[in-house]
């Protein structure tokens, strides 16, 4: 019962559909609510439909099978687990059932387990009543037609005549009676005790007209030669009514009448606690259920196919909320985008002659800086130049290099040398001015040719104007 969350059961009532939902609690079922609902309407959702919490919070559904619609019979057969009992039951079937097996269906109730009479010297065997619910396959599918057009489809098909037998504990040996409408007909389940155990299962029906309590001692001596002849009614029994201050009025009268002799008269359970019993019961069964395999299956099948179509709902329910977001975030990004692209539009002219304005300053301040470096240079040349070396060219290419080349009398080739070296180190304002690298520039070289050497060499500015920017 702990895989179950919940358990709703359903009654066809004459007048109404009866409804009792119950959560699992504490071992047991308890109460959630109660509702009739008229025949002209469907069952609620909340009471038949299962949905995806079904998965994780199982309920159960079950229907009660009208009383018309059963057979009941008593087997007693040795205590055995529940295989060996239900294959001794089918072993049975043929004998006990009203109706072709093939046109049937049926479960099992344990019902007790007592000890049988000591036969001999043997020690006494240890025996069960077994309670076998039998209906024809023909009205428990029209039955479920029924349910399914009520908007109920059912897990398990029970009787609540086995939770009506249950409620009652019989002190001694005696005949008890359930009265309960069959077909629209007053009758009565007639359940036998004798020997300390349940014998015997039966229905009386009251005819609507004529001697009524004769015609019901008459069905109650046919049963009561019945059981004397099968050997499990060995004594008078004792009559016992179960039943609600309307029904038991009349049955007490027609009992005592009938057969002249005392009746006792008790309650039975109230229908929401004969409920309760019934879904503690079958929450606890074994799978063995009057519920059609076949049916069992197609249910089953249309839960997920259910599901499948709600979460493919579901699935395109956001995929178009999804398109509806992104399709208005679109045509925002978009209006902000034309509203950005308009005002570009209006600033691009100003924009265009800020960029043209800021190249014409570029190129004024690279002269102006072009023009200082060569002053600057021309300004360290003619501070550094030895006496005695004579400059014959110089050039300042690209605002970058500084050529000089000149001639010098061969006994003055170091001043030359040194001149080279102290230009290359030279500082302006306290930084250098040339590249010292050996590898930048031109180095000095020299020729003689007759009297004179013939000299030149390169020097690369070290801060230009293309580097500061």
């Amino acid at each position: 019962m702990a895989r179950w969350n919940s358990c709703n059961i359903l009654q066809l009532a004459p007048d109404a559909k009866r409804l009792w939902q119950f959560d699992a609690k504490g071992g047991g079922f308890v109460l959630g609510r109660e509702q009739r609902v008229p025949h002209s309407e469907t069952v609620p959702a909340k009471f038949g439909a299962k949905n995806w919490a079904s998965l994780w919070q199982p309920k159960l559904n079950i229907a009660w099978l009208p009383p018309e619609s059963v057979f009941l019979r008593v087997v007693e057969l040795p205590a055995s687990n529940a295989e060996e009992t239900l294959s001794m039951v089918e072993l049975q079937l043929e004998k006990i059932s009203p109706l072709p097996v093939t046109q049937i269906v049926w479960t099992m109730h344990l019902f007790d387990t007592h000890t049988g009479e000591q036969k001999g010297g043997a020690p006494p065997e240890s025996l069960q009543t077994v309670i076998v619910v039998i209906a024809a396959r023909s009205v428990v599918e029209e039955f479920l037609g029924r349910l399914e057009k009520a908007g109920f489809l059912a897990d398990r098909l029970e009787t609540p005549m086995l939770d009506l037998i249950e409620a009652v504990t019989p002190t001694d040996d005696g005949a008890w009676f359930f009265p309960l409408t069959l077909g629209g007909q007053n009758a009565a389940l007639v359940a036998w005790w004798s020997g300390g155990g349940l014998r015997n299962l039966s229905f009386v029906a009251l005819p609507p007209a004529g001697d009524r309590a004769k015609e019901l001692k008459d069905q109650l001596a046919h049963i009561t030669w019945s059981g004397e002849l099968e050997g499990w009614l060995t004594t008078p029994p004792k009559w016992h009514l179960v039943a609600d201050p309307v029904n038991a009025a009349e049955w007490e009268n027609l009992l005592r009448t009938g057969l002249n002799e005392p009746v006792q008269t008790m309650p039975p359970p109230a229908p929401a606690e004969l409920a309760s019993r019934t879904a503690k019961r079958a929450a606890a069964a074994a799978k063995l259920n009057l519920l059609p395999a076949e049916f069992t299956a197609r249910y089953h099948q249309q839960f997920i196919d259910r599901l499948w179509l709600r979460g493919l709902a579901y699935a395109g329910l956001a995929y178009a909320v999804f398109l509806v977001i992104y399709f208005c975030a679109t045509a925002f990004l978009g209006y902000q985008t034309r509203q950005v692209e308009g005002d570009v539009a209006k600033i691009s002219n100003n924009y265009t002659n800020a960029i043209q304005l800021k190249v014409r300053y570029g190129i004024l301040q690279e002269r102006s800086q072009l023009k200082y470096a060569a002053l600057d240079c021309w300004e360290l040349v003619a501070q550094e130049l030895p006496p005695g070396i004579s400059l014959q060219r110089s050039s300042f290419a690209d605002g970058r290099k500084l050529t000089l080349n000149g001639q010098v009398s061969p006994d003055d080739t170091q001043k030359i040398i040194d001149f080279y070296d102290t230009l290359r180190k030279a500082k302006l304002n306290g930084q250098a001015m040339f590249d010292p690298n050996p590898g930048s520039g031109d180095q000095l070289t020299y020729r003689q040719q007759g009297n004179q050497v013939f000299w030149n060499f390169g020097l690369e500015l070290l801060h230009t104007e293309a580097e500061q920017r």
